[in-house]
Formats: C-alpha cells, sequence, structure tokens
C-alpha cells in the first residue's frame, strides 16, 4: 500500500486510534484490526496479510486515499 504521509509506515493501532475509519474500512473486507489485542502491523502489511489479492487490496488501498483526501486527515 502506498498510502500519503507515511501513514502506510505506521503501526496500525495508533492508525486506527487517529482515523477510526480506516478501522471501519478494514472491518468491511474482515479484517479484524479494530478488535486486534497486539496492533503493532504496519498499515501497509495488514491487507497483503490477509492474502485477499490483488483487486481486493487496491480497493481497501483506494477506499483509505479517498477517505484520506476527502477528510484532509493526512495532517
Amino acid at each position: 500500500m502506498n498510502l500519503p504521509n507515511g501513514i502506510g509506515e505506521q503501526a496500525i493501532n495508533t492508525v486506527i486510534e487517529q482515523h477510526p475509519r480506516i478501522g471501519e474500512i478494514l472491518q468491511q473486507h474482515d479484517i479484524g484490526c479494530v478488535t486486534c489485542g497486539v496492533g503493532i502491523c504496519l498499515v501497509k502489511d495488514v491487507v497483503s496479510i490477509h492474502a485477499l489479492g490483488d483487486v481486493v487490496e487496491a480497493e481497501i488501498e483506494r477506499e483509505i486515499r479517498d477517505y484520506l483526501q476527502t477528510t484532509d486527515n493526512t495532517k
């Protein structure tokens, strides 16, 4: 995943805390990062770990990018 402002390089628990909508997007695709007790995976890796395929991974990345651009929450 290539996400703006280094979000892909941050731990998923930190990103979800700052951007709960990203957790919701992942949950819609059956990725349970919101309920994970560890939460140290990097955002760029959480989708690929679940081996959903290139099409679904691209869709998730698009949804996250759209959210970040629409809300200007990348600061």
